[in-house]
């Protein structure tokens, strides 16, 4: 079945070049170009990936992550002609997946692209057939994705969950930040054991009732992170 891509960006030439090149590959493509319409079409519309520009008329493309990621999971993959770090990682703690910075070539963003659909599609295959999972006040539904503690639904986003799924189905272990990017990024994320932090710092804010005296998500100084059960 073919897959199917969003792509959002102002610029008629890149949407252009970007659609041709995913439909080559047999890829189903339609296209937005502000961020009032991309909102629409991922209400109204199921996607598999969507590439989604910083800088839209009517809507950024932060503003469209934030509100998909109130309804969806599906993954993101924010475009940006800015080179500034804090844009990348502002990109991710709105709950993007990955990031491209602009000019790019159309092969990095195919190859990321199928990077991101075939660890979505591994993780859909390793779900366990016991998809709730009980640790005292928290509980983690692994195929509705969604987290509750003490009754009360936790809204994280898909990197959070990704984060906070690895760390509880594995109590106990230490994860590095290395390790933590390896697995949840993919081997192929070009970014760097920042994101890890602030993916980390953001959780904690959702999780912990004291996020500087946690009671899920540890640090073991100098090694890594972990779930202690």
């Amino acid at each position: 079945m073919a897959k199917r891509v969003l792509v959002v960006d102002d610029e008629k030439l890149i949407v252009k070049g970007i659609r041709f090149s995913l439909e080559q590959d047999g890829m189903e493509v339609e296209c937005a170009y502000d961020g009032e319409e991309a909102l629409n079409m991922a209400k109204e519309k199921e996607y598999d990936i969507i590439l989604l520009d910083i800088m839209l008329p009517k809507l950024s493309g932060l503003e469209v992550c934030q509100q998909i990621r109130e309804f969806s999971n599906v993954p993101i993959v924010m475009l940006t002609a800015k080179g500034d770090d804090m844009d990348k990682i502002m990109g991710l703690e709105y709950g993007a997946d990955d990031y491209i910075t602009k000019p790019f070539n159309i092969l990095e963003v195919k190859a990321r692209i199928k990077a991101i659909m075939r660890r979505t599609t591994k993780r859909e295959e390793k779900k366990e057939k016991t998809s709730v999972i009980e640790r005292g006040d928290l509980l983690l539904d692994c195929d509705g994705r969604r987290v509750y503690i003490a009754g009360k639904e936790i809204n994280l986003t898909a990197k959070e969950f990704d984060v906070l799924e690895l760390l509880v189905l594995n109590p106990n272990k230490v994860y590095s930040r290395e390790n933590l990017l390896k697995i949840v990024w993919g081997a192929d994320y070009p970014g760097d054991v920042r994101t890890v932090d602030v993916h980390i710092r953001r959780l904690r804010e959702k999780v912990e009732a004291n996020p500087s005296e946690p009671k899920y998500v540890h640090t073991k100084w100098g090694v890594g992170y972990y779930y202690k059960d």
